[in-house]
């Protein structure tokens, strides 16, 4: 190109680019993948997208489960979860527990009915359009032996500016004989803040189109969101069940306060569910956070999607684990000179 010609182009670009207001310009320079970073401090990982804090992930030892707070929505910069809040104070925004695990307690009450304890995250991508941390926590009680080691891999990302997701997978291994008794304080939930609740004129919706607690309580369904309206900004934050989850799809137990959760421990047959000692369960979820109501941030399109990526994981994996049967059946042959 004449390198006269190449300058006036620079030029008009640069006009054109001034020439924007302020929310034209954002408009336009954040369409697609959003810059996601993370660092672990003291306690907690923090996430930021595009140079605004999106989440931390908290885990101090202190705490009765590690739990994600704030999770902010991409328009208000505000916690769509809350933290603590009336009733149940206990729901601590975005975690995953469980009650009546062999006698314990690891949802609610004091430490010493049960805490799940985080050995201390580690960063395996800090920066990028995705990040990943995992952690490694013991499901315990004071002066006793765990009974759970669970596994937790966690990607964050924010495929545009409407939307922040974070992939949440958690291999939980039994270093005892496990039996959790029906319950319905159980495995991976959200509280949203209470302005965003149906209460205050919010919205709860499963894949079928149900709303409210009266009609989505006690019903399978792939995915719930929960969206409202807050100082005239509508976000919310949805759950994606994992096609290979165990239960899946899980029936959903919601409230019109602001809780949700896909928590097959309230349905179980024989009101009882055991994992042998040794024995893995692996779950996942993602969660989609967005602007928007379910419409607005196509999170039908999403799942559908998400229901793809789940499936080439799981062949992969299968693969892998014929590849590494393979493997160890040579070195076993070769061993022995078979």
């Amino acid at each position: 190109m004449n390198h006269r010609i190449f300058v006036a182009a620079v030029s008009l670009l640069i006009i054109g680019a001034c020439s924007l207001s302020p929310a034209e310009y954002d408009a336009r320079t954040q369409k697609g993948p959003q810059k996601v970073t993370a660092k672990i401090e003291k306690n907690h990982v923090e996430v930021m997208v595009g140079g605004k804090l999106f989440t931390r992930y908290k885990f101090d030892a202190s705490l009765k489960y590690p739990y994600f707070w704030p999770v902010c929505g991409p328009a208000s910069n505000k916690s769509v979860t809350t933290e603590t809040s009336e009733p149940y104070p206990h729901h601590h925004s975005l975690f995953f527990g469980c009650d009546r695990v062999n006698g314990a307690n690891f949802w609610q009450d004091t430490n010493e009915r049960g805490q799940i304890v985080s050995q201390g995250p580690k960063l395996i991508r800090e920066s990028g359009n995705r990040v990943v941390f995992t952690d490694t926590c013991f499901w315990r009680q004071p002066g006793e032996e765990p009974v759970i080691r669970d596994m937790r891999r966690i990607t964050i990302s924010a495929p545009s500016k409407d939307l922040r997701i974070i992939d949440f997978r958690i291999s939980l291994k039994a270093l005892t004989d496990i039996r959790i008794l029906k319950t319905n304080h159980s495995l991976f939930s959200a509280r949203v803040v209470p302005e965003l609740s149906v209460r205050s004129g919010g919205t709860i919706i499963n894949a079928e189109g149900k709303t409210t607690e009266k009609e989505t309580f006690g019903v399978a369904s792939p995915w719930c969101d929960y969206w409202g309206t807050r100082s005239g900004v509508t976000e919310g934050i949805a759950i994606l069940q994992n096609p290979d989850n165990r239960w899946y799809p899980s029936e959903w137990f919601t409230r019109d306060y602001g809780f949700f959760s896909p928590t097959p421990m309230y349905w179980l047959e024989d009101d009882q569910f055991d994992l042998a000692k040794e024995h893995i369960l692996t779950l996942r979820y993602q969660v989609v956070v967005h602007a928007g109501d379910e419409k607005t941030a196509g999170i039908p399109e999403i799942f559908e999607q998400y229901k793809k990526t789940a499936r080439r994981s799981r062949a992969q994996e299968v693969q892998m684990e014929f590849l590494q049967r393979q493997v160890l059946s040579g070195l076993h042959s070769n061993r022995y000179g078979f």
